[in-house]
């Protein structure tokens, strides 16, 4: 059994992890993580083929006011680039296909006039919420025991409304919307900046893209200290005191004087811990179920939608397996790639699905909506986090109603010896990359306050 005594152990090796270990390391403090997959990520994973193209299995776009992103790209010369946004989107409404350009797809007037009045509601609503204290909100208790889909359906006067708004809210949450309450509704919207900001491409959280994939960028984080990072290293038990944490797995121990959680809630709750983690947190955590999504690609020899005056973006109902499509092509168009996002119960009526049957209905679909040439595919490729066993799902875990005002904050909560990092923890940008690392850098820095008072 290999053994290691640090000053900090960080059990996670996905953008949160590192951007702790970043920290830390900048600050010459000791430490080590501990990754149970055979490669750095996390929830993102790029994955390359011998064809000469990358896909992006997990996380992938950066956009406004995710500032740290940035400013790592800046500091460690990584690459983005625009996510292509010309051209006409594409409307599937009641088996209906319609065009339209721009965010909001073209509806009858009425329909339309809602759907902007309902963004615009939850918008102003989301600006009241405190995202470091949702709970505080006088109205937190209401908006926290209803789902988020109770009030989109009594806010949408029209079908027509009600399938568009319901997309936009799937795609963005990772659920079906009665699967999280109305506050988590407007906290995430207030995290992310704004409902705007969180369904734009341009202007918005999907306005770039990493060349040669967003995993390349932790991976560039992580290279100044590549020998304090074990892999396929899962954790199993963690034993605590004021003094000190004694952590155990498969052929290794670790000791330090501190550790930072930075893995998916339904990881944490399989961790054993000794003593046992605090009531509200063990609660939480074993009701707090990871969001369900899938992304299915179709890879062609070039991408043939621009030529015909189309974006590659389309929006449907629940007449097709996918919410939503984006060009996913690299930078140099060097292949054509389309990717459908298949999220909550979608996704889990599509994967019952063989594969080759998958295969087929996105093929039919994609002809339908750009003609022949959709026939031309040179590869299909999937990913489903939902069965990735070390993220249980993604983008992120899910508030249920009553969550909020029951746990408040119990899941970011320190424990001494013990911090708790990953996107969940954050309070601004929760759920996305962006999230992820300043979490992992809070986590960092507050065990740097409490070493440096020590």
């Amino acid at each position: 059994m290999s053994e290691h005594s640090v000053s900090v152990a960080i059990i996670g090796g996905g953008f949160s992890g590192i951007a702790a270990a970043k920290k830390l390391h900048e600050a010459g403090t000791s430490f080590l993580v501990l990754e149970a997959r055979e490669r750095l990520g996390g929830r993102v994973f790029t994955k390359q083929f011998d064809q000469g193209y990358y896909l992006d299995f997990g996380g992938q776009w950066i956009g406004p006011t995710q500032d740290w992103m940035y400013e790592l790209c800046h500091e460690l010369d990584v690459n983005y680039f625009e996510t292509y946004n010309q051209g006409k989107n594409i409307l599937n409404l009641g088996e209906k296909l319609k065009t339209y350009r721009g965010t909001i797809p073209k509806l009858d007037l009425f329909s339309l006039l809602n759907l902007d009045w309902l963004i615009r509601k939850l918008e102003k609503l989301a600006r009241q919420i405190d995202p470091k204290a949702p709970w505080n909100h006088p109205k937190a208790k209401e908006w926290d025991s209803q789902h988020l889909d109770e009030f989109l359906r009594k806010h949408s006067k029209t079908s027509a409304c009600y399938k568009v708004i319901r997309v936009g809210c799937e795609t963005i949450f990772a659920c079906d919307p009665d699967q999280v309450s109305l506050l988590h509704g407007l906290f995430y919207i207030r995290s992310g900046t704004s409902l705007d900001c969180l369904i734009n491409v341009k202007g918005g959280a999907q306005e770039h893209r990493i060349k040669g994939g967003m995993q390349t960028l932790v991976e560039a984080m992580a290279k100044p200290f590549l020998n304090q990072i074990r892999l396929e290293s899962p954790v199993t038990t963690i034993s605590y005191t004021h003094s000190g944490v004694t952590i155990l797995g498969k052929g290794f121990s670790v000791y330090a004087d501190k550790v930072i959680l930075a893995v998916p809630p339904p990881l944490l709750a399989q961790i054993s811990f000794s003593p046992a983690l605090p009531s509200q947190k063990l609660q939480l955590l074993h009701n707090y179920p990871m969001g369900r999504v899938a992304k299915c690609f179709m890879i062609y020899e070039m991408p043939f939608w621009r030529e015909l005056g189309f974006s590659g973006q389309s929006v449907s109902d629940d007449k097709t397996p996918f919410q939503t499509l984006y060009d996913c092509s690299p930078a140099d168009a060097s292949k054509g790639i389309l990717m459908g996002f298949v999220v909550g119960s979608r996704a889990e009526q599509f994967f019952f699905l063989e594969k080759n049957d998958r295969k087929v209905k996105m093929e039919a679909i994609l002809t339908r909506y750009f003609g022949e040439k959709a026939k031309e595919a040179i590869e299909y490729q999937e990913f489903s986090m939902i069965d990735e066993a070390w993220s249980k799902g993604c983008y992120a875990a899910l508030m249920q109603p009553h969550a909020w005002t029951d746990f408040q904050d119990a899941y970011r909560s320190p424990l001494p010896p013990l911090y708790f990092a990953g996107t969940e923890a954050a309070t601004k940008w929760h759920g996305y990359i962006e999230g992820a690392v300043l979490a992992g850098e809070s986590a960092a820095m507050e065990i740097l306050a409490a070493i440096h008072h020590d």
